[in-house]
């Protein structure tokens, strides 16, 4: 800025005047000021301009894995909600670590945002408690918050795998092979709970042989399902708990061309174009970062010691792939 106010022959103030258009700056000293801007490639400090006037218009997204479409879907409709109300959004991943959450969480606040989604990691969210209290709000999205009281936006994952494996169950299936994540993600632990109700609710029992977890990638997930194929009696169906576990699962049956019945948690990237159908547990995810959004500007604007609310986004059965009609 001293740069600038040099070259256009103005003073300090005026400059800052100008770039923060602020009212009553001469139209004149303010086109001269931003004309030196461009020669000098000046750019605004947006946060250092909020810290110094105390407004908090920027949000930060703690995703747990971006690399995982579901979250970068999630934050860009986060993102549009936030720049429909004046607020930006500012993404991080804690790439499912626990320390890097907690680290990037306190990050975030020290750099005063307006408050927090957070796609939580970590088993305990104490840490957050005194930010909490000091007026940065946060909302909790996809997995619950533990050890503090936050609003949450999560989805009915107990039930969507209920239905999905209640259905190959009804279809006559025998032997049923189930594939996880990490069984410590929240998400993970209730889709396996919903489908050992499913089982149970038919008088059986999931089989250990069929049943693995801790397939955090596509790469695991392939070679998961290809040791289980090489057992006889080969699985008839397959329930993959996330959209990593099916792509992975998808690699090592399409080239077989194998007519093994599959069954999946989440919508992924061209599931309309495969050559073969597979049922589907599908949901709004946009809607999943709008309402965590929409929450959180709430208690941004409201009463943040108000009790907090948790929203569960319902999921439905779709068929994808195959002769399935482009809406599912």
């Amino acid at each position: 800025m001293v740069d600038v106010a040099a070259h256009a022959g103005v003073s300090l103030k005026t400059v800052s005047r100008a770039i923060n258009s602020e009212p009553h700056v001469d139209p004149v000293l303010a086109a001269r000021v931003a004309a030196s801007a461009e020669v000098l490639g000046y750019h605004r400090n947006s946060l250092a301009a909020s810290l110094r006037s105390g407004a908090r218009d920027t949000i930060g997204f703690l995703s747990a894995d971006l690399s995982n479409s579901f979250y970068s879907h999630i934050a860009a409709a986060a993102s549009a909600v936030a720049v429909e109300h004046g607020m930006q959004l500012i993404v991080a991943s804690s790439e499912e670590d626990a320390n890097a959450e907690k680290a990037l969480a306190l990050d975030f606040c020290q750099r005063r945002v307006g408050g927090l989604i957070v796609v939580p990691t970590a088993s305990d969210h104490s840490y957050l408690a005194t930010e909490m209290e000091r007026g940065t709000p946060s909302v909790f999205v996809d997995r619950p918050a533990h050890g503090i009281d936050a609003d949450q936006v999560l989805l009915d994952n107990r039930g969507g795998a209920y239905a999905a494996v209640k259905e190959l169950l009804s279809a006559g299936h025998e032997r049923i092979a189930l594939l996880f994540d990490s069984l410590d993600i929240y998400t993970m632990a209730e889709r396996r709970a919903g489908a050992c109700a499913a089982f149970a609710d038919a008088g059986r029992a999931l089989d250990p042989r069929l049943t693995v977890s801790g397939l955090h990638t596509p790469e695991a997930a392939r070679a998961a399902m290809e040791r289980i194929l090489a057992h006889e009696p080969a699985p008839t169906a397959v329930f993959c708990a996330n959209n990593r576990v099916t792509i992975g699962v998808l690699e090592q049956l399409l080239p077989l061309r194998s007519d093994i019945a599959l069954s999946c948690f989440d919508d992924f990237e061209l599931s309309r174009v495969l050559p073969r159908a597979i049922r589907i547990v599908d949901y709004d995810t946009a809607e999943l970062g709008r309402r965590a959004t929409k929450m959180l500007i709430e208690r941004i604007a409201t009463d943040a010691s108000a009790k907090s609310s948790t929203e569960l986004l319902p999921t439905r059965l779709i068929t994808r792939g195959g002769t399935s009609t482009p809406g599912g």
